[in-house]
């Protein structure tokens, strides 16, 4: 079945807002699940190609909402003798407020209240990263972040995303039933498994838009990726 979305229904996380506790535990629960179904492994497993021991390395995350993703890599950053300074990019000030609280011990990243579309940056940068973004927009403006993430990157670009099927919308169905209950956290997390992109439909979407010789792997958990290096 082909994806469908409607761009007048917003995911309650994407609504303009003030920060709330509603707000903080659903971007706690987004931490959990990025942590519990893999998309942490995901970007690690590559990002460790391309951060080495010694080397400075600048780094734009697109949409980064509460920025567990640079927070994640600046510690195997750390860990490793690696130096990479990040520009976290969302264009919600609410989301962007408890992202810098959690970020306070983290001065290697710089957070900008901006639209991903938009972002130009003042130079380019060694790694481009979108996680969990492309099933939050049209399929056009889908693949406009596609561009927008080559252009920014002459190096290594990384989009992981959900992969829509059976297994995903069955397993936020029950995930989202007996344990994450919260109305915006269920609402959004169903919401996304019905407007993510399937396998196919995100390698066709990278082609559209002249990606070349890229890869594009499936992973555990109903996640997906494709990256440029």
């Amino acid at each position: 079945m082909k994806r469908s979305f409607d761009p007048a229904v917003l995911e309650m996380m994407d609504r303009p807002q003030p920060v709330s506790l509603e707000l903080e535990r659903d971007l706690q629960r987004l931490r959990q699940l990025n942590r519990w179904f893999g998309s942490y492994r995901l970007v690690l497993k590559i990002m460790r190609r391309w951060i080495k021991p010694g080397t400075p390395l600048r780094m734009i995350d697109l949409a980064t909402g509460s920025g567990d993703i640079a927070r994640l890599l600046v510690d195997f950053a750390r860990k490793i003798g690696a130096h990479i300074e990040v520009d976290a990019v969302d264009r919600q000030s609410a989301t962007l407020q408890i992202a810098r609280k959690l970020s306070a011990r983290y001065p290697e990243i710089f957070f900008h209240e901006a639209d991903i579309l938009e972002w130009g940056g003042a130079e380019s940068y060694d790694i481009a990263l979108c996680s969990l973004v492309l099933h939050h927009f049209s399929d056009d403006d889908a693949a406009k972040i596609l561009q927008r993430c080559r252009a920014l990157s002459k190096r290594f670009v990384l989009v992981s995303d959900l992969r829509r099927g059976f297994l995903l919308r069955a397993g936020v169905h029950v995930l989202t039933a007996l344990i994450f209950r919260e109305p915006m956290t269920r609402f959004d997390a169903r919401l996304s498994a019905q407007r993510a992109f399937s396998f196919s439909e995100m390698r066709q979407l990278a082609i559209r838009v002249g990606w070349e010789n890229f890869d594009h792997e499936k992973f555990r958990f109903a996640r997906q990726a494709i990256w440029l290096e």
